[in-house]
């Protein structure tokens, strides 16, 4: 971990602890891959007493990308569900989260540094007047490199990934409707993700990291 790992990981780590502010909101942003997977052989259906039962065999129908935002204070969640994952479905969805937020004077983005996530892609989907209210409007902060652990989405993409996609889903339409249902009763419910790690709490429990940045962060291990 360098220094600029630390500063960025304490930044975010902040923000996770802000209090709730709805014309502030913090919110997370990733894109996860998904494989569409059929059936070879018909399942056979589940039965009193019996469970359904699916053959080993399956079919490959390709992928598709989930992209998808929360903001952990509230559980409010938005997501699409898109052949790929280009500056163009980038812009779509930072759009459609910028549009869930029509009070909102600044939407902070916890984001990864992937080379899509950028303004520029503001520029190039939309007019001019859009993307500056776009890029106005959206503040990204950006994780450290291969520290994804620090993006509140990977909590719901766990989530996601266990009670929604633990099935073989063939086709994007399918999936698109099973994803979008999955986070809109999420929301509905007001789950929400309460974030307990704090910078005091990194800095006791990587302490090395933080004392090999400067000795005098020594001070911070737990004797």
């Amino acid at each position: 971990m360098t220094s600029r790992f630390l500063a960025r990981m304490e930044a975010i780590l902040r923000l996770y602890l802000l209090p709730y502010n709805p014309l502030k909101p913090v919110v997370c942003f990733d894109e996860r891959p998904c494989f569409l997977i059929g059936d070879k052989v018909d399942v056979i259906k589940m039965k009193p007493g019996q469970v359904a039962k699916e053959h080993y065999a399956y079919t490959k129908h390709g992928s598709c990308s989930i992209l998808a935002c929360i903001e952990p204070k509230t559980g409010k969640r938005i997501g699409i569900v898109k052949k790929k994952r280009r500056k163009k479905e980038f812009a779509k969805i930072m759009k459609k989260l910028a549009e869930a937020y029509p009070d909102a004077i600044k939407i902070t983005v916890i984001l990864d540094n992937l080379n899509t996530h950028d303004a520029s892609a503001f520029y190039e989907f939309y007019d001019a007047e859009t993307a500056a209210w776009l890029t106005e409007k959206i503040d990204f902060v950006f994780t450290p490199k291969c520290a994804s652990w620090l993006n509140i989405i990977e909590i719901e993409f766990s989530a996601l990934s266990r009670m929604c996609l633990n099935r073989r889903i063939p086709c994007r339409k399918k999936l698109k409707k099973e994803v979008l249902t999955f986070f809109k009763e999420r929301t509905q419910k007001g789950i929400k993700i309460n974030w307990e790690f704090s910078k005091e709490a990194a800095r006791e429990k990587l302490n090395r990291h933080y004392s090999k940045v400067n000795p005098e962060n020594l001070k911070y291990k737990k004797t």
